[in-house]
């Protein structure tokens, strides 16, 4: 399975019961430029593919997809060549308005409930050509909708209105929930976690999702190397790089 990319640990982010508000001014430059790096194999894939819609999922909770999802979305977004959408689909446990300071609700959970209209859940963010629909209110088994015929034809509508939509999938293995939505989603990248997810564990997920819906697999969690070692191995691109995060 293709390696998409390699991230380094970001404690904050895994610290029990925090969720921190998405920040591109506060992000690690050299973090931010491995999405850049990832957004840039996957544009190609995509492109290459003519896939319409991603999902980014992982085994078990904790390896960083959410997190994941928003930043490849952002920087999808920065190009200024796609107009994005990202939708929290993991509604038992959403995250992605929290992490980026918008409303709640009304969200996906209000919309397949029939409670408002398509129009009424998708919010814009403060990043152009980027778009978001929320989880909204918290569901405890929610399979059921994601495989209604409801969702299904919202995937059908938004396809036609963005050039990329980017979902935040629940894990495999805990819930049924993205093995109900696999036949309705073109891909899927995993996210595995080092020394978190055991192994056996990470390959009964992907057997279950079927690697042929999968893109590829980030690597989370690689311990940051010293300022040092990136000045040693990438001289002054590094210490531009670095200055420019300071600088921001």
């Amino acid at each position: 399975m293709k390696i998409l990319s390699l991230l380094y640990r970001k404690e904050a982010e895994y610290a029990s019961g925090y969720t921190p508000v998405f920040d591109m001014q506060k992000i690690d430059p050299l973090y931010n430029e491995t999405f850049k790096g990832l957004r840039a194999k996957v544009e190609h894939k995509i492109d290459m593919l003519e896939l319409k819609s991603l999902a980014v999922t992982s085994a078990v909770a904790g390896e960083g997809k959410t997190l994941t999802a928003i930043n490849l979305a952002v920087n999808m977004a920065n190009t200024g060549r796609k107009r994005v959408l990202l939708m929290d689909l993991d509604l038992r446990k959403p995250s992605i308005a929290g992490m980026m300071d918008i409303a709640a609700g009304p969200g996906l959970s209000e919309y397949l409930s029939g409670a408002v209209s398509k129009d009424e859940i998708i919010q814009k963010s403060t990043f152009p050509g980027l778009f978001i629909i929320p989880a909204g209110k918290t569901l405890s088994s929610p399979a059921d909708l994601l495989a209604g015929e409801k969702l299904r034809s919202l995937l059908r509508d938004i396809r036609v209105c963005f050039d990329l939509v980017i979902t935040d999938t629940p894990p495999v293995l805990p819930v049924p929930d993205a093995l109900t939505l696999s036949e309705q989603l073109d891909a899927f990248i995993m996210l595995f976690r080092l020394m978190h997810t055991p192994h056996q564990l990470f390959r009964k997920a992907m057997e279950e999702l079927g690697e042929r819906k999968i893109m590829g697999v980030v690597l989370n969690g690689e311990e940051k190397k010293t300022e040092k070692y990136y000045s040693r191995y990438y001289g002054k691109y590094y210490t531009s790089i670095h200055s420019e995060g300071n600088d921001r």
